[in-house]
């Protein structure tokens, strides 16, 4: 993996790495895109105003200032406190629902897109957290409404795409916030926002600390903390988690259309990912939001990294006075994801560069005709590099190994070309027109390990 950077939380990769992070990239985008997702790209600066919204996030924000305002005093210290101050994006969603709201008028509903961008937060950097990283959003958007089978969709989708990744086993941990909200209404604890956040800090700190944070700061009785706590604890690989819910004996209307729509979800993860997907009512997700289907997503083996895919359904985060624009989507934390596949090499690029053949230099005055040689085999999609000064062919040789570059083309003075592929040692002759690599060398690969 890189090495350790010298500003802390700002990752950077070596060349070899990178491709490992672009294979990702690539791979997320054809499937997203087979999808029929639409690509976009939003600035990287919102209003301090926009971002903070929705959510207790304004900790993990970095406001963006002149070092100086006009009148040279220190701008930093009233940025916080004004609404129209600009601020570095710490997801893609807000963005997002901002950029759907101007260009409503342009849009074709329901809009489907994807974003691959890098955000940033002021959190305390270690594996799987960094302040600058990279996210891939999948969302799609209704004017009005939208139909919850979207919320099934968005989940196929991501799970094809988690499953093209050289990464090991995943798990889609999904819950509905109607059917958590719906429960807690139903056993009296009516701020259902507090109790979600003390129910997301279930596994950090334990039932005990969170049964305890229930009954310190929303007053919940015991018999109620526990019985939010059974809730926390249903799992199930299918759609058995219904009758367990309806078990503890709770009445609530928005239980039931919760309880209604997780079922749906599940139902068709079993049939189209098996093996993926579970149910799982301890997802609560922080952010204030979300307002159906909640998904969080783990590596199985690896789950001390948090979760690598989350988000679900908002109703209320876009709007512009009467109109309202529903939507579900899902982020990837790219960053987070290649960090460990690097650190646990997971998978390797076949080569650190994406140079195919370096052409050998006999002398000075064959750089011309070398140039040559490398425009024909680059015509055809050969990468090629010519080598920049005529040492001995031992050197250049070598010069191509360094730089993991798998073949070197030699012409001799009366215009004969070969081609040596310099793992092996096979040397044979070649065509500038015609001669190509086998196809597992033409272009960079990622393998899983």
């Amino acid at each position: 993996m890189a090495r350790t950077a010298s500003l802390s939380g700002f990752p950077e990769w070596l060349p070899e790495e990178r491709l490992v992070e672009l294979h990702v990239l690539d791979t997320l985008r054809r499937v997203f895109e087979l999808h029929g997702f639409s690509s976009i790209e939003t600035r990287a600066v919102e209003t301090v105003g926009q971002l903070l919204r929705k959510g207790e996030i304004d900790k993990e924000v970095y406001g963006l200032s002149r070092l100086q305002d006009d009148d040279g005093a220190d701008a930093a210290a009233s940025h916080k406190a004004d609404p129209h101050a600009l601020a570095l994006h710490f997801d893609l969603t807000v963005p997002f629902a901002r950029y759907v709201v101007e260009n409503a008028g342009y849009l074709a509903f329901p809009f489907r897109r994807y974003q691959i961008q890098k955000v940033w937060r002021g959190e305390r950097p270690q594996e799987g957290r960094a302040r600058e990283f990279t996210q891939a959003d999948i969302d799609i958007v209704g004017d009005g409404d939208l139909p919850f089978r979207y919320d099934v969709e968005i989940a196929l989708v991501i799970a094809e795409a988690l499953s093209a990744l050289p990464i090991p086993d995943f798990l889609l941990r999904i819950n509905n916030r109607k059917l958590a909200e719906g429960f807690y209404n139903g056993i009296g604890l009516t701020d259902t926002a507090g109790v979600l956040r003390s129910i997301d800090k279930l596994e950090k700190i334990g039932p005990a600390k969170v049964a305890e944070l229930l009954k310190s700061e929303l007053g919940a009785s015991d018999q109620q903390a526990q019985a939010a706590l059974k809730l926390a604890s249903i799992r199930t690989e299918d759609t058995a988690f219904v009758e367990q819910v309806r078990a503890l004996g709770v009445s609530n209307e928005l239980l039931e259309e919760g309880l209604a729509e997780l079922e749906q979800v599940i139902a068709a993860a079993v049939q189209r990912a098996p093996g993926k997907v579970v149910a799982d009512l301890s997802i609560a997700r922080g952010l204030d939001y979300y307002t159906g289907t909640v998904v969080e997503t783990v590596l199985v083996g690896h789950e001390q990294l948090g979760s690598i895919c989350s988000g679900g359904r908002y109703d209320a985060l876009a709007s512009k006075g009467n109109r309202k624009f529903p939507g579900v989507g899902l982020s990837i934390g790219v960053t987070r994801l290649v960090s460990r596949i690097l650190s646990q090499d997971l998978a390797k690029a076949t080569r650190s560069v994406p140079t195919a053949v370096l052409v050998a230099l006999n002398s000075d005055d064959s750089w011309g005709a070398a140039q040559d040689v490398a425009a024909a085999l680059r015509s055809r999609g050969i990468a090629t590099e010519v080598a920049a000064k005529a040492e001995k062919f031992g050197k250049q040789i070598k010069f191509a190994d360094r730089r993991g570059i798998p073949f070197v083309w030699f012409t001799d003075d009366d215009g004969k070309h070969q081609v040596k592929d310099i793992r092996s040692g096979e040397q044979v002759d070649a065509d500038p027109a015609t001669w190509a690599p086998a196809a597992e060398d033409l272009n960079v690969r990622v393998l899983k390990a």
